[in-house]
């Protein structure tokens, strides 16, 4: 095999790992999806548990499924930034970024431990990338139904994330107050949404600009995701189930005569009826 031969299997190899990647159609490409949206949970899931008082064997073996996943995100954004027609532009986007900053600890083991573990609280974001997609998984094959879902998801993401970012900077200097990941999850709720029952408050002045932020995101933030998540209640409140013989867009509004997607003439109900 000469050297062209080989530079172009290579150059065929990287376009297929690209595809698989990126598909959400075939099997392979949707199994990929799902293996690293339960890697991504099962992380978060274990981060959780670690804040709970657990005997050290059990910390161990946590701790070595952590390693596990970590090396996983490491191994899936080299092949991603391999597999990136303009390497550059992939390094800086948003996606490639949320990813760069989830293996760091991978890259950064002689760092400080406390500084590393910080990062992983940014792995739940990985799902934003999932998301994104007109169709989630297969399962989710609505406009609405992925609206829905983002916001949804964007509101448990917060949450998370700052969540954990507290109980970081807090745990260590202020363990009663901060015991758990659920006093974590109780102080973030309660200052993002401007209730501020003050029984739990932080000491350090990292635990203090956390929680600026938080109150600064709450303002913003939520208040508009929860307003697009009541308009778009109120909007398929006002739809009915009509499926598009051209697209297949199941939920139009009940006034609609042709598709807002594809603009075939709808049935109408009574049409519906006599054909089944």
């Amino acid at each position: 095999m000469n050297v062209e031969q080989q530079l172009l299997q290579l150059h065929l190899l990287r376009k297929k790992l690209a595809f698989y990647l990126e598909d959400i159609e075939t099997p392979a490409g949707r199994a990929v999806d799902l293996f690293i949206t339960a890697i991504v949970l099962l992380s978060s899931v274990i981060f959780v548990i670690e804040t709970y008082p657990i005997s050290a064997k059990w910390r161990q073996i946590l701790e070595a499924i952590n390693t596990g996943t970590l090396t996983i995100f490491a191994i899936e954004y080299l092949l991603r930034f391999w597999c990136a027609e303009r390497k550059t532009q992939y390094f800086f986007s948003p996606y490639a970024l949320i990813d760069l900053i989830v293996i760091l600890p991978f890259f950064l083991r002689a760092v400080d431990v406390s500084f590393i573990r910080i990062f992983r609280w940014f792995r739940v974001l990985r799902l934003i990338r999932f998301l994104d997609r007109q169709t989630l998984f297969g399962y989710i094959n609505t406009q609405d139904g992925v609206i829905i879902t983002r916001i949804l998801f964007t509101l448990f993401a917060i949450i998370f994330v700052y969540s954990g970012l507290i109980y970081q900077l807090e745990h260590p200097v202020n363990s009663e107050g901060f015991t758990t990941f659920l006093d974590a999850v109780y102080f973030s709720v309660v200052t993002m949404t401007t209730v501020g029952f003050g029984d739990v408050t932080p000491i350090s002045a990292g635990g203090r600009l956390m929680t600026v932020l938080m109150i600064l995101t709450g303002i913003a933030l939520i208040p508009w995701q929860l307003g697009d998540l009541i308009k778009q209640f109120v909007k398929t409140a006002n739809q009915i189930n009509t499926q598009c013989s051209g697209c297949g867009l199941s939920f139009h509004d009940k006034d609609a005569g042709f598709c807002k997607i594809c603009g075939t003439q709808l049935q109408t109900s009574e049409e519906n009826k006599n054909l089944n």
